[in-house]
């Protein structure tokens, strides 16, 4: 019996520590996100598997994921979905795979890239700070922590 109800219990500890499926990144994706963090402030990061700098962030947003419960982060990847298993790894490495992810799924980036932000140019990492309201604050580069700090604060304030 004792050994049913462990088997029972790490079943559906599997279940709900699942690890966010890698969503594709398509046309209508950002205003997919924007209306289910509607209200709410959030991250958006985008990265690729080959940016180092990238890479960097990962290990800055697994901390701040850490740190803050409440975080919501969105993690868009500009790879290939065919990359999909080199960054799944690299999620599960930094402690994210249940972080709503994305991967990029159009042939045409560009149109992708001007949704996100007419602006953009493809630099990366790019991240976004949204408050609540919807507005946001756009880096180019590397995040520094205590910035990032200062973001979540100041969005959660303007709630």
């Amino acid at each position: 019996m004792k050994r049913s109800v462990i088997f029972l219990v790490s079943i559906i500890f599997c279940v709900t520590a699942q690890a966010q499926e890698l969503k594709p990144f398509v046309r209508g994706s950002q205003q997919a996100i924007m209306a289910l963090h509607q209200g709410k402030p959030f991250i958006l990061s985008l990265w690729s598997l080959d940016c180092t700098h990238c890479i960097d962030d990962m290990a800055q947003f697994s901390k701040l994921v850490k740190k803050y419960h409440h975080l919501d982060l969105v993690l868009v990847s500009t790879d290939a979905p065919e990359q999909k298993q080199q960054i799944v790894r690299i999620l599960h490495h930094y402690h994210l795979e249940h972080v709503e992810s994305w991967v990029f799924a159009d042939d045409y980036v560009e149109r992708l890239r001007f949704e996100i932000d007419p602006t953009w140019r493809g630099e990366l990492p790019r991240t976004y700070f949204f408050d609540a309201a919807g507005y946001s604050t756009a880096i180019s580069g590397t995040i520094n922590g205590d910035l990032v700090e200062h973001q979540i604060s100041a969005a959660h304030k303007r709630k």
